[in-house]
């Protein structure tokens, strides 16, 4: 029984910053972050002896945690704000302008379907290669690498369509 504990304990050193940081992109709530890792961890303590790989465990984890984000939905509606209602400061220094561009860059990338997000999300953020994306998903190598390829695309249309719209604003 020692191993187990030894293993969930390296398991838990090892991939909780990864856990942590894809689970904020899914939801961008630190509290609702926090159940959702601290869920994980619980299911994989759980489950540990059917982690037969260990160099999958970075994947088995983010398995986890996806499923644990999507029950967290069929347990609750959540209400909806309009991105809109929001304004920005006029204040700007030099570092809010790169907090500016990344906001404006989860902005774009929250606007791509649920298809080409993910997989984008889980290869930038997470640093899985194709082929773990893929057994993530449940899907076809190519399939990820395409939605990889068309994610990336649409990402480059929808920013380039919102500098040139800034552009037109400015004159």
């Amino acid at each position: 029984m020692k191993s187990k504990y030894l293993t969930y304990e390296t398991l838990v050193r090892a991939y909780s910053k990864d856990l942590y940081r894809y689970a904020y992109w899914l939801c961008r709530d630190a509290n609702v972050v926090d159940d959702i890792v601290q869920e994980t961890f619980l299911r994989a303590w759980r489950s540990l002896e059917s982690l037969n790989d260990t160099n999958a465990a970075k994947a088995w984890l983010i398995t986890i945690l996806r499923r644990e984000n999507a029950r967290r939905f069929e347990r609750k509606q959540l209400d909806l704000v309009d991105i809109d209602d929001f304004e920005v400061s006029d204040s700007v220094t030099p570092s809010a302008d790169q907090e500016i561009e990344n906001h404006l860059l989860q902005r774009q990338i929250l606007k791509l379907a649920d298809e080409y997000r993910e997989p984008l999300v889980l290869q930038v953020i997470g640093g899985f290669s194709g082929d773990e994306i893929a057994a993530i998903l449940d899907l076809n190598k190519n399939t990820v690498m395409t939605r990889l390829f068309r994610a990336r695309n649409q990402l480059k249309e929808l920013l380039d369509t919102n500098t040139l719209q800034k552009g037109a604003q400015n004159g």
